[in-house]
């Protein structure tokens, strides 16, 4: 599952941003509810990046952690959890986007990347990355309440000119967080 997600998100990139069919991107990508919002735009967001750099780190982070996720799971529950976290994370984006009057769209896969990040930090806490910067070696539980605190200090600091929707790293995280508590829960009743 993680080769097909890769895949789209590659294929995406190259419809929409190689071969020019930016009026698809524009569509798909998330809209503010105060503008051209979709409810597909939910969903569709998540296989659309800013740039090239965007898609290499999005898709990094998915071929480095969903792997792990998709062998523990199985590639069904893992798609419906990424596909919920980025969910999610549009979902809070938006919300928070149309309490503030924001108008800028959003698109990219780090929310659900942000989800993978959250699961492995509940999941496997004491599992070690080694970080390229600063080049230490991080338990998965400090790299995730790491990366939290940071997008939620960023998306409160709400500094001009910042392009990232840190909220909606946050959205991922905190979908994450209860789907896997209600997962917890229901352990027999899910598969």
């Amino acid at each position: 599952m993680v080769r097909n997600l890769l895949l789209i998100n590659v294929a995406m990139y190259l419809l929409t941003d190689f071969l020019g069919f930016r009026i698809l991107k524009e569509m798909l990508m998330l809209h503010s509810f105060h503008t051209a919002f979709q409810p597909y735009q939910l969903f569709t967001h998540m296989f659309l990046h800013g740039g090239l750099a965007h898609l290499f780190l999005n898709m990094l982070g998915l071929f480095f952690l969903g792997p792990l996720l998709e062998r523990v799971w199985g590639a069904n529950r893992f798609l419906l959890f990424y596909m919920l976290c980025g969910i999610g994370a549009a979902f809070l984006f938006a919300s928070i986007s149309y309490f503030q009057g924001e108008l800028t769209p959003m698109l990219g896969a780090s929310g659900a990347v942000y989800g993978l990040i959250m699961a492995i930090g509940m999941l496997f806490p004491n599992t070690e990355f080694f970080l390229i910067f600063p080049p230490i070696p991080i338990k998965a539980k400090y790299l995730a309440i790491g990366l939290g605190a940071m997008a939620l200090y960023s998306g409160l600091s709400n500094n001009p000119g910042d392009n990232v929707a840190h909220f909606a790293h946050l959205g991922g995280m905190l979908f994450a967080f209860i789907i896997l508590k209600i997962w917890q829960n229901k352990r027999g009743s899910f598969y």
